[in-house]
């Protein structure tokens, strides 16, 4: 995320500054604040933080299986619940009503995987020795701070949520700002499960206690998806506890096109990994980079596809581009464009904000960006992507890794064995071929550089909150008879 885009920092600091009330419900396609909760009082965290430690002593005791089938049950219920949940989404982030309720879907698909996998994650791993035996176990380490963005209300909390509970973890969330009543949902999909009560905590927290919460004896580690800014904040604090830390920060991630077999259908996807969640995605395709030879082409058809974008009630299933999540983000997003077009960058669709109601930005392609430009170095976390025209593979890759972000990747070809031979030169955590960047529960998600650190999903996201314990036994000598006894 852009570091104008930081998921803890949508609404005022502090309680004076926002009346008591900064969290809030404000809906980004009509501008009403629908509904406000105030800030968790410094003076409670302490006892909730304690609550959730004895929470965690017992939570961690009860069979692997038992937890695994409670968080099983919460897969059953985002299901369940999927339309009313998705329309929470949408009300409070603005996110379109098919999206919002396929982003329930791979919420619900994310707990069921740990329900089934997690238990067969967790067995002890035995260590071939020389002598005696040696055995790996995998514990829980105790209250975990999880702080979550706005732009994937669901799908970022279970991603900590579902390994960690299966594991015996307890998790204290600090939802975004502009989601509230998700948080609150979430909360009571596991309360109905069965999570019992100190387990798994939604707190309204304010930005200046987070360092309370990290700080606190019974934290044994926070994980955070958001802006650089706050990465580097939450990290700061937490490596001067001691504790640890997993960071999923921005990415401005390459879409790269060697050649096109079937040039609509990359046209397509190339739309779609840009476009998706109305662009709010840290994996999204920002920088969309084309050999020179097919580059005409394909602009054409991206062009194309990006005018048919109109805005749009994004509860109404015919919407095309739905809102930003706040007028601020709106905004940002517009000066980024607008200092690119000041400087010179080339409008090839969109370039400002349509004549509608809402926060709302136009579907946008620039090209002719340069290092000057904010566009240039900048996440756009919106419905904005830059084009770049390059001579062949090796100026592809060269333009791809110039970038402080390296968190996912796409790369386009015809023939499996070159894009495979791009992809092991890029430098991000993630590189898809021939589909665009995603998400799955079995896969790995992490970025490196200024991406963060650290990986959740798959059998990977059991253990970055695991005590991997090494059980050592040697065979125990006999006694042997005193000489001359």
């Amino acid at each position: 995320m852009t570091a104008t885009q930081n998921p803890t920092d949508q609404q005022p600091k502090t309680a004076s500054d926002a009346g008591a009330r900064p969290y809030a419900t404000v809906n980004p396609y009509t501008g009403q604040t629908e509904k406000e909760f105030p800030f968790l009082e410094t003076g409670e965290i302490d006892g909730v933080i304690e609550r959730a430690h004895a929470a965690f002593l017992e939570w961690r005791r009860r069979p692997v299986e038992e937890r695994a089938a409670i968080v099983g049950r919460a897969a059953e219920l985002m299901n369940e619940r999927r339309d009313e949940l998705a329309a929470l989404i949408t009300r409070e982030m603005g996110k379109r009503i098919q999206e919002a309720a396929g982003e329930i879907m791979l919420a619900a698909s994310i707990l069921q995987y740990y329900a089934e996998k997690g238990p067969g994650f967790l067995e002890p791993k035995p260590i071939d020795v020389m002598q005696g035996e040696a055995v790996v176990v995998n514990e829980p380490v105790g209250v975990l701070l999880a702080i979550e963005p706005w732009n994937y209300p669901f799908y970022q909390v279970v991603r900590v949520a579902g390994p960690n509970l299966v594991l015996g973890n307890a998790i204290v969330l600090k939802h975004a700002e502009l989601n509230p009543q998700c948080a609150l949902a979430i909360e009571q999909v596991f309360r109905d499960a069965g999570v019992p009560e100190g387990v798994y905590t939604n707190v309204f927290l304010n930005i200046p206690d987070v360092e309370r919460v990290i700080s606190h004896r019974h934290v044994q580690g926070v994980t955070l998806t958001g802006s650089e800014r706050a990465g580097a904040s939450v990290a700061e604090i937490a490596g001067r506890n001691l504790k640890k830390s997993v960071l999923e920060l921005g990415g401005s991630d390459p879409f790269i096109v060697l050649d096109a077999e079937d040039l609509g259908r990359t046209v397509k996807a190339a739309t779609m990994a840009r476009m998706a969640n109305t662009g709010q995605a840290c994996i999204a395709a920002k920088r969309i980079i084309v050999v020179d030879d097919i580059y005409d082409d394909f602009v054409a058809g991206l062009q194309q596809a990006f005018s048919t974008f109109t805005p749009g009630d994004p509860a109404d299933p015919a919407t095309t581009l739905g809102p930003v999540s706040s007028e601020r983000a709106a905004q940002d997003l517009a000066a980024q464009i607008q200092d690119a077009i000041d400087k010179g960058a080339t409008v090839l669709a969109g370039g400002g904000r349509p004549d509608h109601d809402g926060a709302f930005v136009e579907a946008t392609l620039l090209a002719d960006v340069t290092p000057e430009m904010r566009a240039y170095n900048e996440e756009l976390f919106g419905p904005a992507a830059v084009l770049y025209r390059v001579a062949n593979e090796d100026e592809a890759v060269e333009l791809a890794n110039n970038s402080e972000f390296g968190l996912s990747a796409a790369v386009y070809s015809s023939d499996a064995e070159k894009a495979r031979a791009v992809a092991d030169r890029l430098e991000s955590g993630m590189v898809w071929i021939n589909q665009p960047s995603g998400s799955s529960p079995e896969l790995p998600f992490g970025g490196v550089k200024r991406s963060g650190y650290g990986r959740e999903l798959s059998e990977l996201g059991m253990f970055e909150f695991a005590n991997r314990r090494l059980i050592r036994v040697m065979p125990a000598k006999k006694a042997t008879k005193p000489a001359g006894g």
